[in-house]
């Protein structure tokens, strides 16, 4: 069982940038963060693969934000710059039994309780 709790969220105005985190026990798995903003379904933002190797992102965050892992503190990490308001939504870090990234909800087993971003314009 992994349990996954995000922090770091909050509000911030449009090209200023945040930091979330993903505290992650028992296992080392691939991870990934998703968003949803209210009405619209969840979306893959920035994946990692289980040894930090493989990164990947949905095209309308690339050269923003990035995604890295602290395996030691068991901590994965979300590194968001140049916010646009368009990039509000909840947050969502997931971890997935699998060697490495993958962009879809449902190969993902394991889902934190999700943190608040908004973006003020």
């Amino acid at each position: 069982q992994v349990q996954l709790v995000e922090s770091g969220g909050g509000l911030v105005q449009a090209g200023g940038s945040l930091r979330l985190s993903c505290g992650a026990a028992n296992g080392r798995t691939a991870m990934g963060w998703f968003r949803q903003a209210s009405g619209k379904e969840r979306e893959f933002v920035a994946g990692i693969s289980w040894n930090g190797g493989s990164t990947k992102y949905a095209d309308s965050v690339k050269g923003r934000f990035t995604i890295s892992r602290d395996d030691a503190k068991n901590t994965m990490f979300l590194e968001m710059n140049s916010l646009k308001p368009e990039d509000t939504a909840v947050y969502y870090c997931a971890a997935g039994t699998f060697w490495g990234v993958e962009i879809r909800t449902g190969a993902y087993d394991y889902w934190g309780q999700g943190t608040q971003v908004t973006v003020s314009s």
